[in-house]
């Protein structure tokens, strides 16, 4: 399969992948590996291009609802709830073999470690999320459960995105993240020319100050625009009607 596998430094036990658009069975416009149920294809067919991508994991991945919330899933309050999928936009764990799961198609999926492997995360981090606090949350609930003092004890990896030269913001936006006081705020969002009060917003610099702020010093990523690598990536700016990818983490026995 045509995955990613992301470069960064978590420790050997900690194992993680990128899916691509590719390699599926998915038809358009959910061409081909559409790993989403939510998002119009044929449910058979996501269960299908679900079972090609298990073959490749050490079990079934825990599927979110996402909602563009603050909301984190642990093993403590997964073992409270029933029904699936977890409602949650992040998700923490520290069991061997539990493979933690998000999908996007131009949000930015963030995937965590502790430097000695022990606790893993996963975050579903679009604009709202980011300015919400979501990353701060997937951060603290490791922290707690692997018993640490601080985030620099954490590596993060960023996973394909909407590029700052593609996502469009309104006004509305950039005030949003003002009032949540982060510093050097302008920098990440550029004044479109002939467009009042329009803006390209960095959503990778918007993670990396808020990621940065909160401790963590080893932050990775390539930067791969969703939007202008159609034929990689799923882009719900671009197509509107589209699949979704996956971004994975677990650890190892």
């Amino acid at each position: 399969m045509s995955f990613i596998l992301p470069k960064w430094s978590a420790p050997q036990c900690v194992h993680s992948l990128q899916t691509t658009r590719q390699d599926g069975i998915s038809n358009p416009p959910y061409e081909s590996l559409n790993l989403g149920d939510h998002v119009g294809d044929q449910y058979p067919r996501v269960l299908a291009n679900r079972q090609i991508l298990r073959k490749h994991l050490p079990t079934e991945p825990i599927w979110l609802k996402q909602t563009h919330g603050v909301q984190v899933s642990t093993p403590a309050s997964r073992a409270l709830v029933i029904a699936k999928p977890f409602e949650a936009d992040a998700a923490v764990t520290n069991i061997p073999n539990e493979v933690l799961a998000i999908l996007t198609a131009d949000c930015l999926p963030v995937l965590l470690s502790t430097t000695n492997g022990s606790v893993i995360g996963a975050a579903h981090a679009g604009w709202r999320g980011l300015c919400d606090g979501i990353l701060e949350n997937t951060v603290s609930e490791m922290l707690k459960l692997a018993d640490l003092p601080m985030a620099a004890e954490l590596v993060a990896w960023m996973g394909p995105a909407i590029g700052a030269e593609s996502f469009e913001v309104g006004q509305d936006v950039l005030e949003r993240f003002q009032e949540t006081g982060m510093h050097d705020i302008q920098q990440c969002f550029l004044p479109i020319p002939h467009k009042p009060g329009k803006y390209f917003a960095d959503i990778y610099q918007l993670a990396r100050d808020r990621l940065t702020a909160i401790g963590l010093k080893s932050i990775f990523g390539d930067e791969m625009c969703t939007v202008k690598n159609e034929a990689q990536f799923f882009s719900y700016r671009r197509d509107g009607v589209t699949g979704r990818s996956a971004s994975l983490i677990w650890i190892s026995k």
